[in-house]
Parts: structure tokens; C-alpha cells; sequence
């Protein structure tokens, strides 16, 4: 006989009270508990302790097979999934509505023609699909489509199909009757995902989870969902820009370091190869405020453009605003300008903004901020052929950084005549780079080195 009871579920972080709470007592957030019901299943006799399923095994004894990972046709979604997708794994791509998780899901299902497909929408009906394919102008007679939001039904369709690769949009629309409450909720997202991952190991098919995000930014649903899917992508951009970036957070197939680059337009996401060449406007030459930075995001080198404007505070307090960079560090670094090397900017409002709309927590691009702050407050442009790449540190040397080498090869790549670089960094073959290389070890020395007459 079955017990039927209501119990509360914090849909944050999946703890349960038997009443409900204003504030969760586990993580801490506020207005998160939601009423379900739980059904139990009373049983009257022990369960058999029978022998079943897989046995217990030996390293040596398990087969060395070689798996063959899934060429996704894309070389940026390849990157950040380590090479492809690997049979039987689940992937969860989160991000902010309308920044395009669809339309990579889509485009990346009807670019497999080689692979039998299908394709679950739990948002949106057949035609609306086939209306953003037609905007993609891309077929697939492999690719099958399926509005529903059963969890029972899906696996139905899938055992009848028998698909090479599945995609489900999004993971908080499905839903299964075993558990009585709506979709969306913990219990719903914890129970349709376990079901989905046990299908996808037997059958060793790859699944595409996308899900949703909560205003806070983390994907939505219990952090168990995190824990069960075996890599996890955030994609990230603002809609105001064309780019986006896909950020890998967990891959268990891969490395957690890569990201890829994609332009939204017309057709769908188009990979960018070389983001350097997009980030960096080359119509600024006489204009001050603006330096180019040799930044690693990823295990990619990347050259970014750094824009600053100082001028004189209009009110008492002078305004800091920071664009792309934490503003913590730029208020740091300004204090070691002052502290340091003497610059008076504490009545002077200072703005940063790092074009292209992308974030960077590289701390290598230091240099080149204050490169961009002093050139806007002295009112001197610095050449287009310029780049900068070091950590300031708060006693105002410039620290050594991470494959330096990575960094100077790429700002010879586009064309760099001078690179300023860390002077304590490890000994270098300067010899093997045409570009200028000028190492630097203090703040007050290397502005002396830039601004020289």
C-alpha cells in the first residue's frame, strides 16, 4: 500500500522540511521551498539478496576498447568537449535565455547527417523548429523531431527509433508520472535525469541536456543535476554583442580550460577561428585610451583591445566603472599608480571597458589596463603595433605569467612590432621571434620605457 504525504523541497539546493520555511536552512536562500507530494511504496517482505546486474571486476581484467568519440562538425564545440562527444555520456548546456542554446543544438543536429538522430522539444511545437531551420538553410533526413514532455513516452519513441545521439530541450520541461508534482521541480529534474542518464549508458548513446539558469546565473534545478551529467557547458555573451562564448565548467572526457568562440548571425553560430582578428579594431591609430593585451582564456592566446577614458570628476566623488574587468582590480591597480609610481587619479572618474562585450579573469592583461588608464590621462595614444602582457603587483613590480611564449607567438601573428613583457619571467629563445621583445620588472621603469620621447 502506498503512503501519500506532503512534504516541502527547497528548489535550490533539494533538502526537504516537513513544513514549510522562509528561509532554507541548508544553503541559505530565501521564498525557495515549493510543496510536493511524496509517494512511498510500503513493502512487506525484505528484498531478495539475490546476485544481479554487474559483477565486481579487476582493472586487468576489463577490456581495453577504444572508444570513438563523435565528430561534431564543429571545430569549436570539438574544442570545449575534448574532441568530440563520447557514446553514453550526457552533456548540459546552460545559459541566459535567447543566447542562442537552440540554435547550437539544432544546427549541431542537422550537421550530423551520419548520425540517426532525434530531437525532443519540450518548448516548442514541429513547426516552430522547422521554421528557425529554414533560417539555419540546413536538412537532415537522419534527424528526427519530436514535441513531448513525458519521460515515459520519450524512451518509448527512443526503444522504437533506436537514434545514435538524442537531444532534449530543454531537461526542466519533461516530466514522469511517477512523481506527483510539476515540472520544473527538484524531484521532477532529479527523477527524469536519472532515468535519461540509465538509458543512455545501456544503449551508449551521447544526450544533449540543455537547461535553464536561475536570475543568480547557476543552472536551475538541485546541484545533483551537476553531479550526475558528465560534462556541463556555459554558455555565456551578452545579447547587446555578437559573440558568445562556450565555457566548458565539468568535463569528464576533457579539459575544464577550453573555450570556444562563436559569432551569432543570420544563419545560425558561426565558429571564429581566430577571435583575435575580430576583437581588435585597427581604426584606433592617434587615438589615446586604447592598448592591446596578450591574454590566455582557456588554453587559447587571444589578443584583446583594453579602452579607458579618465577625466576630471564632475561631482565630489570620483566614479570607477569597469566593463569586462573586475572593478576590485581595477581600483587595485589605480592605487598602486598612485602609491607606486606617483600618478595623482584619486579626483579623476576612470572607465574600462574590454571591447567585443567578452570577461576576462586573465591577471596578464594588468599591464596593458594601466598602459590604457595613464595613456587616456595624459592624453597619449599609444601605437597600434603595441602589446602588453604581465601581472602588476601591489608593490608595483610586474610579475611573471603563464605561457608567456603562447603569447608572444600569437601578437606576432597579428603583426605586432613590440610585445613588453615581465623581466622575472623564465629565460626565453628571444632569438626564434622577429617581434621586439622589451622585459620590464617595475611599474615606474616601464612607463618610462612607453612614454619615452
Amino acid at each position: 500500500m502506498a503512503k501519500v504525504k506532503t512534504v516541502y523541497i527547497c528548489q535550490n539546493c533539494g533538502s526537504n522540511s516537513p513544513k514549510w520555511v522562509g528561509r532554507c536552512p541548508n544553503c541559505g536562500e530565501w521564498n525557495t521551498y515549493i510543496e510536493e507530494i511524496e509517494v512511498k511504496e510500503t513493502k512487506n517482505q525484505l528484498p531478495s539478496r539475490m546476485a544481479s546486474g554487474a559483477k565486481p571486476q579487476k582493472l586487468n581484467e576489463v577490456g581495453e576498447e577504444h572508444i570513438q568519440r563523435i565528430d561534431c562538425k564543429n571545430l569549436e564545440l570539438n574544442r570545449v568537449l575534448g574532441g568530440g562527444l563520447v557514446p553514453g555520456s550526457l552533456v548540459l548546456i546552460g545559459g541566459e535565455p535567447g543566447i542562442g542554446k537552440s540554435t547550437l543544438v539544432l544546427q549541431l543536429a542537422l550537421d550530423l547527417n551520419h548520425k540517426k538522430i532525434l530531437y525532443v522539444s519540450g518548448e516548442e511545437s514541429i513547426q516552430q523548429i522547422k521554421i528557425r531551420a529554414n533560417r539555419l538553410k540546413r536538412e537532415n533526413d537522419n534527424c528526427y523531431f519530436l514535441s513531448e514532455t513525458s519521460l515515459e513516452n520519450i524512451l518509448t519513441h527512443c526503444e522504437h527509433l533506436e537514434p545514435e545521439m538524442m537531444v532534449i530541450d530543454s531537461i526542466q520541461t519533461v516530466s514522469t508520472s511517477h512523481i506527483e508534482s510539476s515540472p520544473g521541480t527538484v524531484s521532477q529534474i532529479r527523477e527524469c535525469t536519472n532515468g535519461i542518464l540509465k538509458f543512455a549508458k545501456e544503449r551508449r548513446i551521447p544526450v544533449i541536456l540543455i537547461g535553464h539558469i536561475t536570475k543568480e546565473g547557476s543552472l536551475a534545478g538541485p546541484k545533483v543535476l551537476e553531479h550526475m551529467v558528465d560534462t556541463v557547458l556555459q554558455f555565456e555573451g551578452e545579447n547587446q554583442y555578437l559573440y558568445r562564448i562556450l565555457r566548458s565548467i565539468k568535463n569528464r572526457f576533457g579539459s575544464t580550460s577550453e573555450l570556444g568562440i562563436f559569432e551569432m548571425n543570420n544563419e545560425g553560430m558561426r565558429e571564429v577561428s581566430n577571435p583575435s582578428e575580430l576583437l581588435i579594431n585597427s581604426d584606433h591609430e592617434g587615438l589615446s585610451g586604447t592598448a592591446i593585451s596578450g591574454a590566455i582564456e582557456g588554453n587559447r592566446p587571444l589578443l584583446i583591445e583594453i579602452q579607458s577614458l579618465v577625466s576630471t570628476a564632475a561631482y565630489g566623488t570620483p566614479q570607477r566603472s569597469s566593463t569586462g574587468f573586475d572593478l576590485r582590480r581595477l581600483n587595485m591597480l589605480l592605487a598602486v599608480l598612485e602609491k607606486r609610481a606617483g600618478f595623482k587619479l584619486a579626483s579623476k572618474d576612470v572607465f574600462l571597458n574590454i571591447a567585443g562585450g567578452i570577461k576576462v579573469d586573465d591577471p596578464a592583461i594588468d599591464l596593458s589596463v594601466i598602459s590604457a588608464v595613464l595613456s587616456s590621462n595624459f592624453d597619449i595614444p599609444i601605437g597600434k603595433k603595441i602589446c602588453f602582457t604581465g601581472e602588476v603587483g601591489l608593490t608595483g613590480e610586474i610579475r611573471a605569467v603563464n605561457r608567456l611564449e603562447q603569447r608572444i607567438a600569437e601578437a606576432e601573428k597579428l603583426g605586432m612590432d613590440k610585445i613588453f613583457i615581465p623581466k622575472n619571467g623564465k629565460a626565453l629563445n628571444f632569438k626564434k621571434f622577429k617581434i621586439t621583445i622589451e622585459p620590464v620588472d617595475r611599474v615606474d621603469d616601464f612607463f618610462r620605457k612607453l612614454f619615452k620621447k
